[in-house]
C-alpha cells in the first residue's frame, strides 16, 4: 500500500479540510490521512463525515464512494512553555476515493 497523502487538521473551518483532501483525490493520491491533536480531533471526524457523505457542493465532486480505512489513536508528549512537557492525544483519519470523480461544471 502505498503512503498517503496527509491532510494536518487545525483550526480552519471543516470545508476547508474537505477541499485539501479533494485536491490531493484530485492530484492522484486516492489515500488521503487526516491528522488531528487535542481539540482538532472532533473536526477531523467532521471532515471524514463530510467526505464520506459527499455532503455539500465540495464534496460531491469527490469520487464516488470514499470510505474510512483506518483509524488511529495515539498520544504525543509535546514540550509546553517553560519546559513542561503535556501529553496531547492525537487521531489518524484514512480516507479512500474509489470510482470517478465529478468535474466541475
Amino acid at each position: 500500500m502505498t503512503e498517503p497523502r496527509v491532510v494536518y487538521v487545525g483550526k480552519k473551518p471543516s470545508f476547508s479540510y474537505v477541499k485539501a483532501v479533494l485536491m490531493a483525490m484530485k492530484d492522484g493520491d486516492r489515500l488521503v490521512r487526516l491528522q488531528a491533536r487535542g481539540q482538532a480531533i472532533s473536526r477531523a471526524v467532521d471532515v471524514a463525515e463530510i467526505c464520506r457523505r459527499r455532503h455539500g457542493i465540495i464534496a460531491s465532486m469527490l469520487p464516488e464512494t470514499v470510505s474510512i480505512v483506518t483509524i488511529e489513536t495515539d498520544s504525543v508528549e509535546l514540550q509546553g512553555e517553560e519546559g513542561r512537557t503535556k501529553t496531547v492525544s492525537s487521531m489518524y483519519i484514512d480516507l479512500l476515493g474509489e470510482g470517478e470523480m465529478t468535474e466541475e461544471e
